[in-house]
């Protein structure tokens, strides 16, 4: 067993505030994983985990849209110093400015389990694109690699021709 040690949400904060990485993973124990994450402009992907996830706003309010079984597209708002739970299989996307922080609390994936990324179009509700990806390493930015693939595959619409326009800075 190593030492126990705190971390300092702030500095983690101040950290990943001013530099490139949206995210600083905490600890990826067997079981576990804990990371804070800033906003990101243009965010609009719909994450389904094969697990659980607990999301706590540290700092600033999200807008939490998530898809029920139906296809119904939802929010739950969680503002600063609340805490939300989004069980596994809930295609999910949090919404929240670039100087706000959550910290995300999940289960470390099992071998067979995959987390799929899917875009919808905005103007027909159509599926746009959907990235299926293990994700065994969250310091390698999983999000931001869908995004990569999204940016230069899937943008188009194949049921109205609209063309998702990546936000400035993506």
């Amino acid at each position: 067993m190593s030492d126990l040690r705190a971390v300092s949400l702030r500095d983690v904060m101040t950290d990943i505030g001013t530099g490139p990485k949206p995210v600083r993973v905490l600890w990826q124990a067997p079981d576990t994983i804990a990371f804070v994450a800033r906003g990101r402009v243009g965010r609009s992907e719909f994450h389904d985990d094969p697990s659980d996830e607990v999301m706590y706003m540290v700092k600033g309010d999200m807008n939490l849209h998530y898809r029920t079984p139906d296809g119904e597209e939802k929010v739950a708002v969680v503002r600063e110093g609340e805490i939300i739970h989004c069980p596994a299989g809930v295609p999910h996307t949090p919404k929240f400015s670039a100087d706000a922080f959550v910290l995300v609390l999940e289960r470390q994936r099992r071998p067979e389990e995959d987390d799929r990324f899917t875009w919808y179009c905005e103007h027909c509700g159509a599926q746009l694109y959907e990235v299926v990806k293990h994700v065994s390493d969250y310091h390698a930015d999983p999000v931001t690699k869908a995004y990569a693939e999204f940016w230069n595959k899937g943008r188009t619409c194949g049921k109205c021709g609209h063309v998702t326009p990546r936000p400035d800075g993506a």
